[in-house]
């Protein structure tokens, strides 16, 4: 139970109403008497004014009328911190399983957890509060840093390196081998990848996303970014500070993609492209050459986000457009016709 004048300061935002007691967060639909919940878009309204709910996070345009409520600037931000009051983060006890594998060579810091079948090759150094989880591999030299969670089935291949507060989601891939082949006129012979993989300090791998060692350099996720489920980071790929990468995108190989970019779900870039700072990809975008910063863009090949919007627009009324200049064809037909 948590007062809402608390609630109010956690969210940065301020109260209108009655301070009443809070048990829990619920959707705006589900919500019950002692539940707050959010209400960040009109179209949601009607099941706000429906609700049972003690109380509701709003915006200044979603304020209503008549119910506690917290006013906030950042609903995103709001809603990340009071879900934190609620769902305390799970912290495992901190003990070393004697089903997992671990060589004699790893060097394990003080009140680390390693859980049942994890696999710790030698050479491997683990910084202090990380947890692994069960049936993780951790190949030879690589090096994790503190408070890192390592989630069940992912594979850490060898020599990547890992900071501080990173979070590497189930089944994640991390070091596998870069697409690279050369032909020799039959048949295409492996080029060996023998760089490595390193990520930066807070960061957060989707499950099943893969992030390939780098031909000889480095591939390389900085700090602070986000990566979504099922996403591939090809070899020699560098992604800068603060980027939020969503799921199904791609990434080819030797590209570079810059500080505080966005990129929407299901977005393909080519090789050896460029990406500036700050940059906006609208979803399913297909990346051909490289992109200053500050750019919003969108559509395949990717151009200025306004512009694909006008062009949407005209292919929607393409059939009609096209009924149109027939119907002029056969008029400037007939004309022809009749000066003969």
């Amino acid at each position: 139970m948590i007062k809402l004048s608390l609630i109010a300061k956690e969210a940065g935002g301020y109260l209108i109403g009655e301070d009443c007691n809070i048990l829990r967060v619920a959707s705006v639909s589900e919500a019950g008497e002692g539940d707050i919940t959010f209400l960040f878009s009109k179209k949601y309204l009607e099941y706000a004014l429906k609700s049972k709910a003690s109380a509701f996070i709003v915006t200044e345009e979603t304020k209503i009328e008549g119910k506690p409520q917290i006013v906030v600037k950042n609903p995103a931000l709001a809603q990340a911190r009071v879900l934190r009051m609620f769902h305390q983060e799970k912290k495992e006890k901190p003990c070393i399983s004697e089903k997992a594998v671990i060589s004699k060579e790893a060097v394990i810091a003080e009140n680390v957890t390693i859980m049942d079948f994890a696999y710790i090759s030698s050479g491997v150094t683990i910084g202090a509060n990380t947890v692994i989880y069960p049936f993780v591999y951790v190949g030879e030299d690589v090096k994790i840093g503190k408070n890192v969670k390592i989630f069940p089935h992912s594979v850490i291949l060898d020599s990547t390196e890992i900071g501080d507060d990173t979070i590497i989601q189930p089944g994640a891939v991390l070091g596998a081998d870069g697409f690279g082949y050369a032909f020799n006129g039959i048949s295409y012979e492996k080029i060996p990848q023998v760089g490595k993989v390193i990520i930066g300090k807070s960061v957060e791998i989707g499950a099943n996303t893969t992030i390939d060692r780098a031909t000889l350099d480095t591939t390389e996720i900085k700090d602070g970014t986000k990566i979504d489920n099922l996403v591939m980071i090809a070899h020699n790929v560098k992604i800068g500070e603060n980027t939020v990468i969503a799921g199904q995108s791609g990434v080819a190989g030797s590209s570079s993609v810059g500080n505080y970019v966005v990129m929407g779900g299901q977005v393909g870039v080519a090789d050896h492209i460029k990406i500036g700072n700050r940059v906006m990809i609208g979803g399913r975008s297909g990346i051909m050459s490289n992109i200053d910063d500050d750019k919003k863009i969108a559509g395949i090949p990717a151009r200025d986000y306004k512009e694909w919007l006008r062009i949407t627009a005209y292919i929607d009324r393409l059939p009609e457009m096209k009924k149109t200049i027939d119907q002029i064809l056969k008029r400037l037909e007939k004309i022809a016709g009749e000066k003969k």
